[in-house]
């Protein structure tokens, strides 16, 4: 669910799904070689080579049009040592990796870079793949919009937006939104796995990654070799999205009381509080003040500092604790009834591609409720139950205007297949709570171990996690060696 933090954006019938698996793999020609160049881009390690792999845009029709996966590759640091090729899977939907294996893939441990080549890629819809766009109104962008409720809980006016950005999607999106959705996904993965030449692949995929992870392994398994899911998402098949939405009411609960410490402490120059528990009721005193009195924030988008703005900004600084300092200038600044810098905005170019591909993800892989009064009751139940999030974690989506029926039900995560996944998971995780990775594990039962890291933020591996959490997967990662039994790293 990166894409609510980052990009504005915001995620079967077995009969059906064994009928597609026959013509998802590779073409009975096999794949054509990858001609390898040059990367674009700045700061690329030298070795990195970037490639596409063509794949059918609609499975059901393999030989009909086809769109590119844009694929990167940085060689094994010791090909004696090598063991195959590594899979960095990013998250979103509206991420991409292809610069990941110069970049977070180089601090893997030397064993684990000497083991695989780092493959990065780009998803369908994302650049410099086969790009979708829906040419949304700029206002359409603005995180605080979708779908935080109107201050008194109203969810008319984001029924409109949601009418309205799945209308621009209808129009401008043409065929590739339709066939945007995780099954594909990770049918686009085996394509490029075929077209590296390998058997089986490894993969390390966090946050929505973990989803695509899971139902590559599902659909795939014995293509699978060493699977690392960082950040899980809860599988239910029924709900996908919408159960990730649905979590950042818990996910905000556990982590808010971290917050709290942090800017309660001593000594810190962004002390709001001199308790940790005077915390939550300034933060819910000081939203209700802006939703009825906004401050003007001349360059920000919006150009107010309104109750939703102060909520969203809260949900961005909760995925990382060294990102506390943005949510606590905000709150200074607002109680005095001034407004902090303005943030330097995002390329709108990329938050058009990141959201027409969130969209398209999320909406497609299952269907929503469409019912205005379906969202208006969760949303006061929601309030009443999660102040701190407003009721915004059941809200409409643009999904629950989206013109277009799911084309195949959504992958149902099982224990069927081998052994071979270790999900890593922070016990504090806004975005991917725990209480999610849990039902993840639920899912896939003996295929897979857990270690569960006691430590705040969203992204475990060699990122907001421990170092005990970080030497379990690096371990396995390199030698295999995966805990006999579900693990806590304290």
């Amino acid at each position: 669910m990166k894409h609510i933090k980052r990009n504005a954006s915001l995620i079967a019938a077995s009969a059906v799904l064994l009928g597609l698996a026959v013509p998802l793999t590779a073409s009975a020609a096999g794949p054509e070689p990858l001609k390898w160049t040059k990367c674009e881009g700045t700061g690329l390690d030298p070795r990195q080579q970037c490639a596409t792999v063509d794949v059918p845009m609609d499975y059901s029709d393999p030989d009909g049009g086809k769109i590119q996966i844009a694929v990167s590759r940085l060689p094994s640091g010791k090909p004696s040592a090598r063991r195959g090729a590594l899979l960095l899977i990013p998250g979103g939907p509206g991420g991409v990796s292809l610069e990941d294996p110069s970049g977070k893939g180089q601090k893997l441990p030397q064993q684990v870079r000497d083991a695989y080549d780092l493959i990065g890629f780009a998803p369908r819809g994302m650049a410099p793949s086969s790009t979708a766009s829906c040419g949304l109104e700029s206002k359409d962008l603005a995180l605080a919009k979708l779908p935080w409720p109107t201050p008194d809980g109203s969810v008319t006016e984001t029924m409109a937006t949601a009418r309205r950005i799945a209308d621009a999607c209808a129009r401008n999106g043409g065929e590739l939104i339709r066939h945007l959705n995780t099954a594909n996904d990770a049918r686009d993965l085996d394509r490029v796995r075929a077209a590296l030449g390998e058997s089986r692949i490894s993969a390390w995929g966090d946050s929505y990654g973990t989803y695509v992870g899971s139902v590559y392994s599902q659909l795939f398994p014995h293509r699978t070799d060493r699977i690392v899911l960082d950040s899980n998402n809860n599988p239910d098949h029924t709900r996908v999205g919408r159960a990730w939405l649905a979590a950042f009411e818990t996910g905000v609960e556990d982590n808010f009381p971290e917050f709290a410490k942090w800017a309660s402490r001593p000594g810190n120059p962004y002390r709001v509080a001199r308790k940790a528990a005077d915390v939550r009721p300034l933060f819910l005193r000081l939203a209700e003040r802006l939703d009825r009195e906004p401050l003007s924030w001349p360059g920000a988008d919006p150009a107010e500092l309104n109750g939703n703005v102060l909520r969203q900004t809260m949900l961005t600084s909760l995925y990382d604790p060294d990102d506390y300092p943005t949510l606590a200038q905000m709150i200074l600044a607002a109680r005095k009834g001034t407004v902090p810098p303005v943030p330097e905005a995002p390329d709108e170019s990329m938050m058009q591609n990141a959201a027409a591909v969130g969209a398209g993800i999320l909406c497609n892989n299952v269907a929503w409720p469409r019912s205005a009064a379906h969202y208006q009751k969760s949303v006061d139940e929601s309030r009443a139950k999660f102040p701190l999030t407003a009721g915004m974690p059941r809200g409409p989506m643009l999904c629950a205007a989206w013109p277009y029926e799911p084309r195949e039900p959504a992958v149902r995560i099982t224990d069927r297949g081998p052994s071979n996944i270790l999900l890593v998971q922070n016990e504090r995780d806004v975005a991917s709570p725990l209480s999610g990775a849990r039902e993840l594990r639920r899912a896939f039962g003996d295929r897979a171990v857990m270690v569960t890291v006691n430590s705040t933020g969203h992204g475990a591996y060699l990122a907001n996690g421990n170092a005990c959490g970080d030497g379990i997967v690096s371990r396995f990662l390199a030698t295999g060696e995966r805990p006999d039994r579900d693990t806590y790293c304290a």
